[in-house]
């Protein structure tokens, strides 16, 4: 199982960096090697990666094609730049990182990060162009700001299945999990404003273009766009903050247990699929009244081809990790390390980050750890808070090929070469992860 998981690993970074194969078709073969050189049977090989692609994409793939082409329609009409102007005025000039990590932080909470991330990154786009900042500074922020309360926070289903293996109160666990993602998030910030300069990409003139000019200081030129008479602030908003509402009663109906009647509606609305697809009706219906039926499909239609792209890369990384979960890697791995002397608090968030690191997945990683330690802890006498905050936050390390979110954040925000794609999002997620292990040994002195 190791050496199919390091062969696949080593053939795909060999594919990537050297050879004409195109990533999806990469990650594909690397699921097969994966898979064969692991032990599985051939056919049970096919059908993890056939299984794992489906998966990935019916959970998120119909979303990421609704987003880009509401992106299409929030670039066309001007809301795009309405809402950078707007974001420009609250937060103040200069502070557009801060501004998008605090928005990723609060939204995460009840949405998951993939959905979070692809309603929200026109509006990264837009201030990138009106500001000259780059896109990376900006991608960063608003996703680190997603994926860290998208791991620590209740009510996403990975924490709230962590708190509910460890048996800890969830409200206590929602506290405690704020202040941990708090550090976390400014530190990923600050990062954030240091790639400012090492990328500096900015959207280009046409949709799904990107520029590579030599760096700019930032720009707050107030001069109207003349392409085009911008919508009001609400009308722009509307199609992304419609959607996150109707998600945030979905998640919030589903835990007070109120299912049935008018609530059933909701929750249905509530379903991001859903939900997402409202939003784009919004932006296709309020901002484009001054523009033909045939302009307007017209432009739906070049989305979705930029969509396509995301789709399949994004669906070939759950493909790899699916194979790598079906050949029992992960399992192997944690096993081994629950069998050491280790402290018993470093464990969960070890074997969260070994799983994390072989098969792609946060959530899989931290109730993959949750399920195996909190016995363990629990035995030992150790704290079942912290044991539960240990695997959430062991599963944050170093995302790369085999974790869907690498690629929704980095081909949406037009990252295409390895070496850059690691700089962008797999050390901006190992940043997050070591500052909270620093925050749980600190912890762990007084708990």
């Amino acid at each position: 199982m190791l050496i199919g998981l390091g062969v696949g690993i080593l053939a795909l970074i060999f594919m990537i960096l050297r050879t004409k194969i195109h990533v999806f078709l990469a990650l594909i073969i690397s699921a097969v090697i994966v898979g064969l050189v692991g032990g599985l049977e051939p056919s049970a090989t096919v059908s993890a990666i056939t299984t794992g692609f489906g998966n990935t994409l019916g959970s998120i793939g119909i979303i990421i094609g609704f987003g880009v082409m509401m992106g299409k329609m929030l670039e066309l009409s001007g809301a795009a730049e309405r809402m950078a102007r707007t974001f420009l005025r609250l937060f103040g000039k200069g502070r557009e990182e801060w501004a998008l990590s605090i928005t990723g932080f609060l939204v995460s909470i009840p949405i998951f990060c993939d959905s979070g991330f692809v309603i929200l990154s026109p509006l990264a786009k837009a201030l990138s162009r009106k500001t000259k900042k780059s896109i990376v500074a900006l991608a960063i922020s608003l996703a680190g700001g997603l994926v860290i309360t998208h791991s620590l926070i209740p009510p996403t289903p990975g924490p709230l299945g962590v708190a509910g293996t460890f048996g800890v109160d969830v409200g206590q666990f929602i506290l405690i999990g704020i202040l941990l993602a708090i550090p976390m998030t400014v530190a990923v910030t600050l990062y954030a404003k240091y790639m400012n300069r090492k990328i500096y990409q900015l959207p280009g003139e046409e949709q799904d273009t990107w520029v590579r000019p030599g760096y700019q200081k930032p720009s707050y030129d107030e001069q109207l766009d003349e392409r085009h008479k911008m919508p009001s602030a609400f009308l722009s908003f509307l199609p992304l903050i419609f959607p996150i509402i109707l998600i945030l009663l979905n998640t919030t109906l589903k835990a007070l247990g109120l299912t049935e009647g008018f609530y059933k509606a909701l929750i249905f609305l509530g379903e991001p699929v859903i939900s997402v697809a409202i939003g784009l009706l919004i932006s296709i219906y309020t901002l484009t009244t001054h523009r033909s039926r045939k302009d307007v499909i017209n432009e739906l239609e070049d989305s979705m081809k930029s969509a396509g792209i995301i789709i399949f890369v994004t669906g070939g990384g759950g493909a790899l990790g699916q194979v790598i979960k079906s050949a029992g890697v992960g399992d192997y791995i944690a096993k081994g390390m629950a069998a050491t002397a280790l402290p018993i608090i470093i464990l969960p968030f070890l074997i969260a980050t070994l799983v994390r690191f072989v098969q792609g997945s946060g959530t899989v990683a931290m109730i993959t750890s949750a399920g195996i330690t909190a016995p363990i802890v629990e035995a030992a006498g150790g704290n079942m808070l912290l044991g539960a905050f240990a695997a959430c936050i062991g599963s944050l390390f170093f995302s790369y090929f085999n974790d869907s979110f690498y690629w929704v954040v980095n081909r949406l925000s037009g990252i295409t070469e390895t070496k850059e794609q690691i700089r962008v999002w797999s050390i901006s997620t190992t940043i997050a992860w070591a500052i909270g292990f620093i925050e749980l040994l600190i912890l762990n002195i007084f708990m």
